[in-house]
C-alpha cells in the first residue's frame, strides 16, 4: 500500500504499532521478570532502551518529513565547465538526461520517482515504510534510522531471551505463564525483524563504501556485463575509495556520523569523481561521457 508522499499510511502505522509493542513488552514484561524493575541493573537497561526507542521513533519521524532533495527548476547541466569532468547522458542518442515529466533536466545521480512523481537527488529508492523517498537530503537519517532499529531489536532480543529463560523456573512452580507467553511471542516477532534491518544495514554499509545507490548498483551491474561484452573494464565513477566514499556520504566529522540532523556533504547537484584532477592541471582534461539510464 503507498500513499502520497507526506500522509500517514498503513506501514508507517504498523512500523510505530510494532515499536511500541516491543517497548512496552522489552521494558515492563521482560526487564521486571529477570533484573526487576526495583533494581539498579533494572533501571539502567529499562532508561538504556527508552533512550534507544526514543531515538528510534525521532529519525524515523524526520526520515518521513524530511524532503528527500529537489531538481532546481532552472538547473541546465553546464558542458563547458571545467570543474564537471563528467556528465550524465542518455543510453540511447548520447543526449543530456531530460526529465519529460517533469520538465527539466536532469542533475547527476538523480531519477525521477513514479510514487511522488518529480525527480529526486541522488535517488536511491522509494521507501513504503517511510512513504517517502531515500534520497541526498534523508539518506544519512534513513541509514540512522535502520541503525539504531537494528540495535535496538537485538537489545531488545537479548533481554527477552535472559527473561524468558530466569522466568522458566518460577513459571514451572507457580504454574502461571502468561508473561512469559508474552515475552516468547515478542521474541518470534522480533526475529524478522532483527533479521531484515540487519541485512538492510549491511546492505547500506556495502553501498557507501563503495559510494553507490541501490539504483547505481543495477545499473552498474549491466554496465559491467556490456562493458565485458565489449571486452572493455567498467569502473563506476564515483567510487573514491573507501575512506574518501565514506566521509563523501557520511560528513567530515566523525562525532556527528550518528546524528542525523547534520548537514549533508554537497547539494547534491555535483559530486566528486574519480576524474576529478587538481585545478592546476584542469587546463588538460578530457571531458568525458558516462552513459546512464
Amino acid at each position: 500500500m503507498a500513499g502520497r508522499p507526506g500522509y500517514v499510511t498503513l506501514p508507517i502505522i504498523s512500523v510505530l504499532a510494532a515499536i511500541g509493542y516491543v517497548y512496552y513488552t522489552t521494558v515492563f514484561l521482560a526487564v521486571p521478570a529477570w533484573l526487576g524493575l526495583a533494581t539498579a541493573a533494572g533501571v539502567a537497561n529499562a532508561a538504556a532502551y527508552t533512550a534507544l526507542a526514543l531515538a528510534c521513533v525521532a529519525t524515523y519521524g524526520l526520515a518521513i518529513t524530511r524532503d528527500p532533495g529537489r531538481v532546481p527548476p532552472a538547473f541546465v547541466p553546464d558542458v563547458e565547465d571545467a570543474q564537471t569532468p563528467i556528465h550524465e547522458i542518455k543510453r540511447k542518442g548520447g543526449d543530456l538526461r531530460y526529465c519529460q515529466k517533469c520538465s527539466h533536466y536532469k542533475p547527476p545521480r538523480a531519477h525521477h520517482c513514479r510514487v511522488c512523481k518529480r525527480c529526486i537527488l541522488r535517488m536511491d529508492h522509494h521507501c513504503i515504510w517511510i512513504n517517502n523517498c531515500v534520497g541526498h537530503e534523508n539518506y544519512k537519517i534513513f541509514l540512522v534510522f535502520v541503525l539504531y532499529v537494528a540495535t535496538a531489536s537485538l537489545y531488545s532480543m537479548i533481554l527477552i531471551i535472559g527473561a524468558a529463560v530466569h522466568s522458566a523456573p518460577k513459571d514451572e512452580q507457580s504454574g502461571s505463564d502468561s508473561p512469559r507467553s508474552s515475552i516468547i511471542i515478542c521474541g518470534v516477532i522480533l526475529c524478522p525483524i532483527l533479521l531484515s534491518t540487519s541485512i538492510l544495514l549491511g546492505w547500506h554499509v556495502y553501498l557507501i563504501l563503495h559510494n553507490k545507490t541501490t539504483i547505481e548498483y543495477h545499473e552498474g551491474v549491466r554496465a559491467m556485463w556490456l562493458a565485458e561484452k565489449a571486452g572493455n573494464l567498467y569502473h563506476h565513477p564515483y567510487d573514491l575509495g573507501f575512506y574518501h566514499n565514506t566521509f563523501s556520504v557520511l560528513g567530515p566529522n566523525i562525532l556527528c556520523w550518528l546524528c542525523p540532523v547534520s548537514r549533508n556533504t554537497g547539494n547534491g547537484i555535483r559530486f566528486r569523481t574519480s576524474y576529478d584532477i587538481p585545478l592546476s592541471t584542469s587546463a588538460f582534461k578530457k571531458e568525458e561521457h558516462l552513459s546512464m539510464s
